[in-house]
């Protein structure tokens, strides 16, 4: 049963940050005409956007199964990281169901500090996980891992536009996960 857990880690792993790219790429098909709004283009890239981040949930739960649980501390601070990431996906999910349901968005809006909270949890969340990975003895991740995932996010900020090349760089951050998936599993609470 374990191995079949770990194995599950490689496909949403490299499936996630290839539906954000998707979106991305809609995302600037959508704008050509200088508006981003509902359509087609619009509809189906924040309907992969938003399977993109259920599948960023399950890979956090990967990522914490990977951190060893050898101290207390670091149980600690590794489920703090995966609870606020996992709550800044949620911020995710809600803002992206209010651009697909504008009827859900104007009964239950996201409140502003949550939305502006959300990203920065899941990033804060994602990058404390993947520092730990590396930092573990043995180390379990390359130093280039968190970075590249650190200069993907940083691209977001910068300019949405740049969606499709910073999915693409979390991809490449997080392809060493897939090896750490046929590895043999370490402790971990």
């Amino acid at each position: 049963m374990t191995s079949r857990l770990m194995s599950g880690r490689r496909g949403p792993a490299f499936v996630a940050p290839l539906l954000l790219a998707a979106y991305g790429l809609l995302r600037l098909v959508d704008g050509l005409d200088g508006d981003h709004g509902p359509g087609l283009a619009w509809n189906l890239g924040h309907t992969l956007f938003f399977v993109g981040f259920m599948l960023f949930g399950v890979v956090t739960s990967g990522l914490r199964a990977l951190v060893p649980g050898t101290t207390l501390r670091g149980r600690i601070v590794a489920n703090a990281a995966t609870a606020v990431s996992l709550f800044g996906i949620a911020c995710f999910l809600w803002v992206i169901l209010g651009d697909l349901f504008a009827e859900m968005a104007a009964a239950a809006p996201l409140p502003e500090p949550l939305e502006m909270a959300g990203p920065l949890a899941f990033q804060l969340g994602w990058l404390t996980l993947l520092v730990m990975l590396v930092t573990a003895t043995p180390r379990l991740l390359p130093t280039w891992s968190p970075l590249l995932v650190l200069v993907g996010f940083a691209l977001f900020a910068v300019d949405l536009d740049l969606l499709p090349v910073g999915a693409l760089l979390l991809m490449a951050g997080l392809a060493p996960v897939a090896r750490l998936s046929s590895a043999s599993p370490r402790t971990a609470v």
